[in-house]
């Protein structure tokens, strides 16, 4: 299941480059070619879907564990001490591709990129 002129079904496909990091059933990771850090790199499926919310729930677990094995590999690879999964869904949330995908950036102490996080003003966590 692809879309034409999508570029991630293109990778998907073979057809177009990209620095594969790691694989699965149904999911490829790859180096973001605009990395906010080095070792930013992006969960894709390999059949197409929009967003997020088109991703069937039974690939769901496959998704998680391969986010997880990429993470570890990164840290393995002493990318980061950190890291923040990110999934940009709809143009209004900063998705440039209609392509789901899943942002893994490592992170280091002091590396000066700010996300939303649990400090901002007025957000209270209990648990």
């Amino acid at each position: 299941m692809y879309k034409e002129n999508c570029v991630f079904c293109e990778i998907a496909k073979g057809r177009a480059k990209a620095k594969i990091i790691g694989e699965s059933a149904s999911f490829i990771a790859i180096e973001d070619i605009r990395p906010a850090v080095e070792g930013h790199t992006l969960i894709i499926p390999k059949n197409h879907f929009d967003t997020l919310l088109d991703i069937p729930d039974e690939l769901s677990i496959e998704m998680i564990r391969f986010i997880r094995k990429i993470a570890k590999f990164l840290f393995d690879k002493k990318k980061g001490s950190g890291f923040n999964v990110i999934i940009n869904n709809f143009e209004s949330a900063g998705q440039e591709v209609m392509h789901a995908k899943i942002h893994v950036i490592p992170r280091k102490k002091g590396d000066g990129i700010k996300f939303l996080t649990g400090q901002m003003v007025g957000l209270t966590y209990q648990c």
